[in-house]
């Protein structure tokens, strides 16, 4: 009976360790927040600039926002980016295409570099 509890116990333990992880970590071991998240070296501000408008939705006249999710590995490098909502016209791929192309400050816990999922969010306006 003891050797049936202590396994149940043991099982109980290797269960709730494996949520416990699954809540932090997801898509191939990126981290869904970090003590420190990952920014563009340059800043956020220098990314914006380089954001075209593109041709096809300045003369739709789309507007609006894009949300991506962008993959930050280890070495600040952009795996992959996911959009999240866009506005079409070619502006989510004139995001990916830019974000693809950025540096980024690695997320850090403990000190250490990890790879992190971050949101970002692009604002099409036409003066």
């Amino acid at each position: 009976m003891k050797i049936l509890t202590l396994l149940f116990l043991l099982l109980i333990m290797f269960s709730h360790n494996s949520f416990a992880q699954a809540e932090v970590s997801s898509d191939d071991g990126y981290l869904a927040f970090a003590q420190v998240m990952p920014e563009p070296v340059e800043g956020l501000p220098a990314v914006i600039k380089k954001i075209q408008y593109p041709p096809i939705a300045r003369q739709a006249g789309l507007e609006g926002k894009v949300f991506v999710m962008a993959y930050v590995d280890e070495k600040g490098n952009v795996d992959d980016v996911k959009v999240l909502k866009g506005v079409g016209g070619g502006c989510e791929e004139e995001v990916i295409k830019v974000l693809k192309t950025t540096k980024f400050k690695p997320g850090m816990n403990n000190g250490q570099p990890v790879k992190v999922k971050t949101s970002l969010s692009f604002a099409f306006k036409l003066k």
